[in-house]
Order: structure tokens, then C-alpha cells, then sequence
């Protein structure tokens, strides 16, 4: 997904990072830099953006989409 375009999406989402890193930015907070072993909810209705992921290796995620 392009870091200068939300991602939209009706229900929750949990997400946990297995390997790399990734930076999220939630509606208008902070960004939240993820590494492995890192987890958060985004809550449904909550624009978020992806905007960084490592260069130098893999970024795995294990996302859990729930709720309506």
C-alpha cells in the first residue's frame, strides 16, 4: 500500500511482526515502529498507512482480521 494513501477498512485488525520491521502511522497519532515480536490493533474505521519496511531483509507479518 503507498505511504502517501490510508488504508480504510470496516473491521479490526491485529497485526504481529515474525521478522524485519515496519513503521505504521495510525489516524493522526505517532508512528509506531514495529519489530519483531511487536503487535498492535487497528482499530476498524482507523485510516493507516505502512510507511517503512526493511530494505536489507524480509519484513513477515501475521495480520488477524476480526469483527464486522
Amino acid at each position: 500500500m503507498p505511504p502517501d494513501r490510508p488504508h480504510l477498512q470496516a473491521h479490526d485488525e491485529w497485526v504481529l511482526i515474525v521478522a524485519g520491521e515496519a513503521r505504521l502511522r495510525i489516524g493522526d497519532n505517532a508512528e509506531h515502529m514495529l519489530m519483531p515480536g511487536d503487535h498492535l490493533l487497528i482499530p476498524g474505521g482507523a485510516r493507516h498507512w505502512v510507511t517503512h519496511t526493511a530494505t536489507d531483509r524480509e519484513t513477515i507479518w501475521l495480520a488477524v482480521h476480526f469483527g464486522d
